[in-house]
């Protein structure tokens, strides 16, 4: 009889230990292909190169070629680390997005923040105008920031009105993505030929001009925000059970929810300032980690930056290999991903609660 006893006790702590084991190998598998991906995209391009000639110009190893350090060093690694720095940054912000509007569609790109950052920087790009005077050296970010962050209060703002259920906020993310996209339309159809081109060009999403200054503003969007949200971990969980569970637990559900809302708001703005509008990879990125990690935010916010960052890295290969010679914006490629998984997740949504 004690022995079963010991047996009760000590199975769910070995299930529990299982478990963990299980989710720390596959953030590291999913590490492992991240930077895989990382050496083929630096591999990829109109001059194409072995993955160990690009690793050893990485890392220093092997027989030094002034050439292929030039071009990995100066152009390729910029733009494949923002493709990492981006998908992380979109796919933390729309899981936490989920979490704090209990939302299975929410993002910053079908909520309307992606395209708040848009018209934001659009505006700036095609009649400079600058909402900070001060910050002319970053008034591109700073007004897509700003107006994100407006979107992201007027969210916050409906969502606290009686009735406003999950697909009532859906329908007015929806409606702000339309309202953005008509006054984008709007600058573009004001704009000179050069704006225009400048404002289509950039609305594709690019990381062609991806910079070494630009990267380092994006990590450090990433570093200021991300720990912010492993503090939380506990409250974000508890979040999931519910406002009322999780308040009983202690939990301050409305300041949580503000200061999330603004912390994605920093998240989805800075990177779509720099590369444009890329769709959906803050959609398929956290449900990917919640199917393969579950909703403990411990394992799902790096399954979620390692998942955006996989998805990213992995779409940049097929923009620059889809068409010999060209590159394809790659704010193209995530949504034509993207977009049958959003169909995928309206159905599966319409039969079963999430």
């Amino acid at each position: 009889m004690p022995s079963s006893i010991v047996t009760q006790v000590v199975s769910p702590r070995q299930d529990y230990a299982t478990l963990v084991r299980r989710r720390l190998l596959l953030l590291f598998g999913m590490a492992v292909l991240l930077l895989i991906s990382l050496l083929v995209d630096l591999s990829t391009g109109p001059a194409r190169y072995g993955l160990w000639d690009v690793a050893g110009a990485v890392f220093g190893a092997g027989p030094e070629d002034p050439k292929l350090s030039a071009i990995v060093w100066s152009i390729r690694l910029p733009a494949a680390l923002m493709a990492l720095a981006v998908g992380a940054s979109l796919a933390v912000a729309g899981a936490q997005m989920q979490t704090i509007l209990n939302n299975p569609l929410a993002s910053p790109y079908t909520l309307g923040l992606s395209a708040g950052a848009s018209f934001g920087a659009a505006i700036t790009l095609a009649f400079g105008v600058v909402l900070v005077p001060a910050a002319l050296d970053y008034m591109v970010p700073i007004n897509a920031f700003i107006v994100a962050m407006a979107t992201a209060f007027i969210i916050y703002g409906l969502s606290l009105r009686r009735g406003a259920g999950v697909q009532t906020i859906v329908l007015l993310g929806i409606a702000l993505v339309f309202t953005f996209n008509a006054l984008l339309s709007m600058v573009q159809f004001l704009a000179t030929d050069q704006a225009f081109a400048a404002v289509v060009f950039w609305t594709m999403g690019s990381l062609t001009k991806a910079t070494w200054p630009k990267l380092a503003v994006t990590c450090a969007v990433i570093a200021a925000t991300v720990p912010v949200f492993a503090a939380r971990r506990w409250q974000l969980t508890a979040l999931r059970l519910g406002d009322a569970k999780a308040a009983s637990m202690g939990v301050p559900v409305r300041r949580l929810r503000l200061e999330t809302l603004i912390l994605v708001a920093m998240l989805a703005s800075v990177p779509v300032a720099f590369v444009g509008t890329v769709g959906f990879v803050g959609l398929v990125g956290p449900h990917i980690a919640r199917m393969l990690i579950g909703e403990d935010q411990r394992f799902l916010l790096p399954a979620t930056a390692l998942c955006g960052a996989l998805i990213m890295s992995a779409s940049s290969i097929v923009a620059k290999t889809v068409l010999p010679g060209a590159t394809i914006p790659i704010g193209i490629v995530t949504a034509l991903v993207g977009i049958p998984f959003f169909i995928v997740l309206i159905l599966r949504n319409g039969k079963s609660s999430w």
